[in-house]
């Protein structure tokens, strides 16, 4: 088996990890402990029962994905998000390289990122239930929640981004990308996204050379 996985209280752990799977592990945060990983959880967060039930389901998928072993079907989850928290009115953008593919530019998103509001965090583990995999609980980050689904494809969300988010510098994540947010469409659904030039920006101190490529030819593109 790929994967071997336990619970213990809060704490989801996985005791066996084939070899090809680990960098995916560590790209997912699992903390490494006494011979294994895991994902530590306050005993009385919210839904954690079923996201463990989601957790012994969807791991092996999810770490397959990451590790790029499997293709990755953004777009049905991207149409799957839109669909369950638009409606509801939950305060969410997209972020990440999935805000640039629904820009139409050629980038294949691993995952999908959204920064949705302090109080539409817990709300969005609701709505995303039957794919949670990590309950939505405290962070003590840049953001005051944390949650991560898997719809098809890896959905990831941000509760209440603070300004913690753009220091040292500006991130396409933070407040000043909040503040800039512009409107995409995309397929049926209008979609919140962060400035290009700041994600470009950001794209250049990573050192990703070929996105900030794709990113100058999709501006120099007349529409």
């Amino acid at each position: 088996m790929d994967v071997v996985v336990e619970r213990h209280g809060g704490q989801f752990r996985l005791v066996h990890v084939a070899d090809a799977l680990v960098p995916a592990v560590r790209k997912a945060a699992f903390v490494s402990r006494d011979g294994y990983w895991c994902k530590q959880f306050p005993p009385d967060t919210p839904h954690l029962d079923r996201a463990w039930t989601n957790f012994q389901r969807l791991i092996t998928p999810l770490l397959r994905q990451a590790a790029g072993l499997d293709p990755v079907p953004w777009a049905e989850a991207l149409h799957e998000v839109c669909r369950r928290l638009t409606p509801a009115g939950v305060d969410w953008w997209l972020g990440g390289s999935a805000a640039l593919a629904v820009r139409g530019i050629p980038v294949t998103p691993g995952d999908l990122d959204l920064i949705v509001s302090d109080a539409d965090a817990r709300r969005v583990g609701d709505l995303l239930l039957d794919g949670l995999v990590e309950p939505v609980a405290p962070a003590d980050w840049f953001c005051s929640w944390w949650g991560r689904a898997m719809l098809g494809a890896r959905v990831e969300w941000v509760g209440g981004v603070g300004p913690a988010a753009d220091e040292p510098e500006p991130t396409d994540f933070g407040p000043l990308a909040a503040a800039g947010l512009e409107v995409v469409r995309w397929h049926d659904w209008e979609i919140r996204v962060p400035p290009l030039a700041l994600q470009r920006a950001v794209s250049v101190r990573r050192g990703l050379t070929e996105r900030v490529r794709l990113i100058d030819a999709a501006a120099a593109t007349p529409r």
